[in-house]
């Protein structure tokens, strides 16, 4: 394993919440944001460890939310350039930053470049403005493509866009021209995800037209013809690139490596702990401006190496190129082939999962029925 970590730094601002949304955000006043960004500044340096942060260089850092771009380029700069200080960060790291359409002009797009983010993620769900209202989104498929063309005019070259699927009242082939849509823009990564009702949600207290689960296995395998079509190579089970595109600070999280994450709710997994900051903006800004930095910590595990094996082929799992037998036994010290016997005889005999060379992975068969075959490589 390389010492590689990815930074997230979490800005909770939205306009409003969508329906579907359990994200930690909320609307806030100028007033407000100001406060929150300077106690993010304070946690960024307050984690400060020499020796660790020169021998672990920072190659991704994403900002997600809420919608970050609700926050100015200065203050995108301001927090870029405190990771910076604070931290070994590489020259050519993927800087993301995830994006509403309706929430950014031109002037703010550049001002975000100059800043240092040369990756966005916008979020579209669905060409249907019908359905995009129903979602609670606050914009049109007319503003996304308008924020899209903008993004490309000022110089992005590295963009994302989210879509989803079944959504409420969606068909096949709406959802299938969401699709073309996005793949005739010609996006360098498209994530597509299907709609789960989370508890809390407005949308978990409706009556929802939803889709059957024939026609969401449809836009499922839909998806990955249409956009293998287009070029866009899927390498996690929701996830899709061009080469030399694939989302760096994904791959971070799923090759198991270390992650830092700062701001309310953000979780770290950092050096075998595991812990997240507390939820509560005020408390946490009132404790950051109190300097008390362990106060801002909570659900704190330390992992055991069966966690820790568990994690990791449980997220390794999630990638089609699968798990690595030598990274699993320079990791552990022992064969992925012995740990595992019981699933993965099962599983391959079964099709679902194949053994070849260095490489364990599910088949797309397998893949279809993950979340199954995954549970069983819990320890």
């Amino acid at each position: 394993m390389n010492n590689n970590i990815g930074i997230y730094i979490h800005l909770p601002f939205c306009v409003k919440k969508c329906n579907y949304c359990d994200f930690l955000s909320s609307p806030a006043d100028n007033a407000v944001k100001e406060l929150y960004l300077r106690a993010l500044q304070g946690q960024i340096a307050s984690f400060y460890e020499e020796e660790y942060n020169r021998t672990h260089p920072v190659t991704s850092i994403y900002f997600g939310g809420g919608t970050p771009s609700l926050v100015s380029p200065e203050w995108i700069k301001k927090l870029i350039d405190t990771v910076r200080k604070y931290f070994n960060v590489e020259p050519d790291a993927e800087i993301s930053m995830e994006m509403n359409p309706g929430t950014a002009d031109e002037e703010k797009l550049n001002g975000y470049i100059e800043a240092g983010v040369n990756r966005l993620s916008i979020g579209l769900q669905s060409s249907d403005d019908e359905i995009l209202s129903a979602l609670g989104r606050i914009h049109t498929c007319a503003d996304f493509l308008d924020i899209y063309r903008r993004a490309r005019r000022v110089g992005f070259t590295n963009i994302n866009v989210d879509v989803m699927s079944g959504l409420p009242d969606q068909t096949l082939e709406g959802y299938e021209e969401t699709l073309d849509l996005v793949c005739a823009l010609g996006p360098e990564h498209i994530s597509a995800y299907s709609l789960i009702i989370e508890p809390g949600t407005p949308f978990e207290k409706m009556k929802l037209n939803l889709p059957d689960e024939d026609t969401e296995r449809e836009m499922y395998h839909l998806t990955r013809r249409k956009l293998a079509a287009s070029g866009f190579e899927r390498y996690e089970i929701s996830n899709y690139a061009k080469e030399g595109f694939k989302c760096r600070h994904n791959l971070l999280y799923w090759s198991g490596n270390d992650y830092l994450g700062f701001g309310i709710g953000a979780a770290s997994y950092d050096r075998g702990v595991r812990y997240s900051v507390i939820k509560d903006r005020d408390k946490y800004m009132n404790l950051a401006f109190k300097d008390k930095w362990g106060d801002l910590l909570e659900n704190i595990e330390h992992l055991t190496d069966d966690d820790r094996k568990t994690e990791y082929c449980i997220l390794g799992l999630r990638r089609t190129e699968g798990i690595s037998l030598a990274g699993f036994a320079g990791r552990f010290g022992q064969r992925l082939t012995s740990v595992y016997r019981t699933p993965i005889d099962k599983y391959t005999s079964m099709g679902l999962m194949e053994l070849t060379g260095d490489r364990l992975r599910l088949t797309e068969a397998g893949i279809d029925v993950s979340n199954v075959i995954l549970a069983d490589f819990m320890l």
